[in-house]
Order: C-alpha cells, then sequence, then structure tokens
C-alpha cells in the first residue's frame, strides 16, 4: 500500500511538474530556435547601397552643421550690437 502512495506521489509531482511548463533550458533552446529563424528573414542591405547611404548621411550632418553655425554667429552678434547700444 506504501508503495502505491508512493508511487501515486511521484506521478502527482511529475503532473505538477509538468503543468508549469518546459523547464528554463529548453525555453532558453527555444528562444535561440526563435532567435535563428529571424536572423534568416533579416534581408541586409548591399555594400553599394551603405557606402552611398553613408556619403548622403555626412552631407547633410555637414550641411545642417553650417546652416545652425551661421545661425549662430548671426545671434551672437546680434547679441553683441545689443549689449553695446545698451
Amino acid at each position: 500500500m506504501a508503495e502505491n502512495e508512493k508511487l501515486e506521489t511521484k506521478a502527482a509531482e511529475k503532473k505538477a511538474k509538468k503543468a508549469k511548463g518546459p523547464s528554463i533550458w529548453a525555453r532558453i533552446a527555444a528562444w535561440f530556435r526563435s532567435v535563428k529563424a529571424e536572423m534568416k528573414k533579416i534581408v541586409w542591405a548591399s555594400p553599394k547601397s551603405v557606402f552611398s547611404n553613408t556619403w548622403m548621411v555626412l552631407a547633410a550632418v555637414i550641411i545642417f552643421a553650417v546652416a545652425i553655425g551661421l545661425v549662430d554667429v548671426i545671434f551672437s552678434k546680434f547679441i553683441y550690437i545689443l549689449s553695446v547700444i545698451i
């Protein structure tokens, strides 16, 4: 009788363990499988398009830097003139 109770409690423990869900290692393995599947879906840009886009970004940064610099010079001259007048 005692053996039957032990077997039943072990079976109940196994059911409870399975009811919790997969183990941490199974979840980690599933995560790596899903990452691998998602990485296969990525469409990487060609080196030619990366090169041309880099130059466009650099040109835009330089243009905006010059424009902001000019606005800064104009405002600083304006503030200087105001301080001389006042």
